[in-house]
């Protein structure tokens, strides 16, 4: 029986490779000469950035996002916390990177599915959901679906057996 897994993945490599071309671009941009702006990949999978103030913070974002666009990722999987106080007048902000379908959000794609009253069968297992069917047409109907979907994280399909 035809079946394929809807999950949230990002590639961390292409995500470092990304930062890498803002940390270039801050070093050789007139505007950021002479400031102490930072980007970097945390332990946790999170981006900080920090700089002088909240307009450096914003353009460092900005970068971010070009760069990221340009790299094939998605720019709705970073979710952009707070700018807060650093130390010495510096603000910083904590960029998280989405991974994984929650729950809520499994059972919306469930949901939506048997809305449509598609001959599929989807299931939440763990942080993805499995979609199965008679036909390979129906799961492309699904895949349709799920594309037109407006979540908040990029969905990708995995594990396609026929």
């Amino acid at each position: 029986m035809p079946s394929f897994d809807v999950v949230c993945e990002i590639d961390m490599q292409e995500v470092d490779n990304a930062v890498n071309q803002v940390k270039k671009e801050i070093t050789t941009r007139f505007d950021f000469k002479n400031t102490h702006a930072s980007i970097e990949i945390a332990d946790d999978h999170s981006i900080d950035i920090a700089g002088p103030d909240n307009n450096k913070i914003d353009v460092i974002t900005e970068i971010l996002r070009a760069k990221m666009v340009r790299r094939n990722l998605e720019p709705k999987s970073l979710e952009y916390g707070d700018m807060e106080g650093a130390s010495g007048g510096t603000k910083r902000q904590k960029v998280t990177i989405k991974k994984g379908i929650d729950s809520e959000l499994a059972k919306k794609i469930v949901k939506r599915i048997k809305d449509e009253k598609m001959k599929v069968q989807a299931a939440i297992q763990g942080d993805q959901v499995r979609v199965t069917g008679k036909k390979r047409d129906d799961l492309q109907e699904v895949m349709a679906l799920l594309r037109g979907m407006d979540v908040d994280r990029p969905l990708s399909f995995t594990n396609f057996r026929d």
